[in-house]
């Protein structure tokens, strides 16, 4: 059985490949209702961990318990080794592991879910867990993708493909409302806020193939960030800090908060929740006016996406829509915001929590017809020594507008005679190059590989290496190197720097570690 699945921030979200229908798999807790996510949870139970539905029980016992672990994926400088606490610093049953464990063994527990106590279990009696397509958001830095992929194969899944979060919605969006697309409105708009991040697409649809445009997104801002200012609204009312509450009613408070929240709907007027024992009344117009500046923000940040948008004049000629997907979108200020601007092009996806894995599912579908070709939208690049070392120089290797399909490598070769007798490569990832060529933007650390040119150094132990000065090879090389950089269609990235003289070669990984 072919799946989609969505590892999102608050749930996770799996659909189904049914003979042309993709149905979104419901769970089962263990009271035998049905959810249509298991919940992404985790919680530390006398040493050991607990997810899903099983730690959302142990938190309401009193176990320490973490939610959004997705959004740690999002720091630039996260590994498999990155160290993880589940529990407050003083909690005597708090228990520490890492990112490399705590992601394979919640997946693991959702293959369980979905085998044992989920809609699709009798079908996967029969058939097994088939060919899954996962998504990451479309600003995912390399090491969240290279993370994620591991995270799903080490929990036993066959990852067929990666897709970027607003290109999968963009699926569901041609499969609900194929007839908003017309031979003159042909783009869409995907507006995907979850529970983590935000990430808009532009995407030109043509029948079942999709072309994405350009991507945006902001890495934190989330429905989380929403939480977080509802907390603050209703800790202000009782006229409290939050350095007054334990961190059991901070727990208490944010999932109050958090429930509140997605009990608003557009005629609601106002919201209750209790600070430790104290209730609280917020009237919705308080909460949206201290919310507004984040749902602005992710306005703001679509403006490469749609002409005339920050001066107030949208180009609407061949917009087809405006689809919001994501669980956060559901939050009716969002909506009402984008109907301010966009007016009746905004969709509202039927199940917003859902649209990603749907449109997974269709990716994951071979009969499906459906076609993506998508872009990167961070860039690689490498800043070089120069100078005997004294400067470095920018080559934006890949850039953020580098096409890429499911199935398909593109390349990029560098070949020369090396100046120095080593190099040092420090990889980056970039958003964008102002005119002089230099990264500008959200930039972010990949790795520094050092690479001997010379002979005589090339039997050393990397961490000797990392130590040596750079400097002007007098004795001149004996022959030229070739950096080879491949990019796949998950956006996985490789390089191999080889010196085609003495046949010596480094290859890496971003997010592996090296390799």
């Amino acid at each position: 059985m072919r799946l989609g699945i969505d590892f999102g921030t608050t749930h996770t979200v799996v659909a189904a490949v049914d003979r042309g229908n993709y149905p979104v798999v419901a769970f089962t807790d263990p009271d035998g209702d049905a959810h249509d996510g298991f919940p992404s949870v985790v919680a530390a139970v006398d040493g050991g961990l607990v997810f899903g539905f099983q730690a959302l029980a142990a938190a309401a016992d009193g176990y320490p318990v973490l939610r959004s672990f997705k959004r740690l994926l999002a720091e630039p400088d996260v590994t498999a080794d990155t160290p993880v606490r589940i529990g407050g610093r003083h909690a005597p049953d708090a228990v520490r592991v890492t990112v490399g464990e705590l992601l394979p063994g919640f997946l693991a527990a959702v293959r369980t879910a979905l085998v044992h106590d989920s809609t699709a279990a009798e079908r996967l009696a029969d058939e097994g867990i088939g060919p899954v397509v996962v998504a990451v958001p479309a600003h995912a830095l390399g090491a969240q993708r290279f993370l994620t992929l591991d995270a799903f194969h080490d929990a036993g899944f066959h990852v067929e493909g990666m897709v970027n979060e607003p290109s999968a919605a963009g699926f569901e969006y041609t499969h609900r409302r194929a007839g908003t697309v017309t031979g003159r409105r042909r783009r869409v708009v995907v507006y995907d806020l979850g529970g983590g991040t935000f990430d808009a697409s532009l995407v030109a649809v043509d029948g079942v193939a999709h072309e994405v445009l350009d991507t945006v997104g902001i890495n934190r801002l989330g429905g989380d960030d929403l939480d977080d200012v509802l907390v603050e609204l209703a800790v202000s009312a009782a006229g409290r800090t939050l350095a007054d509450l334990d961190h059991a009613d901070r727990l208490v408070l944010r999932e109050d908060c958090r429930d509140a929240k997605e009990r608003l709907a557009p005629q609601s007027r106002r919201v209750a929740v209790d600070v430790a024992g104290t209730p609280v009344t917020l009237t919705v117009d308080s909460v949206y006016e201290a919310c507004r500046p984040l749902v602005d923000a992710t306005v703001a940040a679509m403006a490469p996406l749609v002409d005339g948008l920050l001066d107030g004049d949208p180009d609407l000629a061949d917009l087809a829509g405006v689809y919001l997907v994501g669980g956060a979108s559901g939050f009716p200020l969002v909506p009402r915001t984008l109907r301010e601007t966009f007016g009746r092009r905004v969709h509202r996806s039927p199940m917003p929590w859902a649209s990603t894995a749907v449109g997974l599912a269709i990716a994951a579908d071979p009969g499906s017809g459906y076609s993506l070709t998508d872009r990167l939208s961070r860039g690689v690049g490498v800043f070089r020594e120069s100078d005997d070392g004294r400067r470095t120089v920018f080559d934006p290797l890949l850039t953020p507008d580098l096409q890429v399909a499911p199935g398909s490598v593109a390349t990029v070769t560098r070949r020369y005679r090396p100046a120095h007798d080593l190099g040092r490569y420090r990889f980056v990832e970039y958003t964008r190059v102002d005119p002089d060529g230099e990264p500008r933007g959200d930039i972010a650390p990949l790795a520094t590989v050092t690479f001997p040119f010379d002979p005589a150094l090339q039997g050393r132990e990397p961490g000797e290496l990392s130590g040596l000065p750079v400097r002007r090879w007098e004795g001149g090389p004996l022959g030229e190197v070739e950096e080879t950089y491949r990019v796949d269609g998950t956006g996985m990235v490789t390089v191999e720097i080889v010196d085609l003289a003495s046949g010596h070669r480094v290859r890496h990984g971003w997010g592996t570690g090296g390799g």
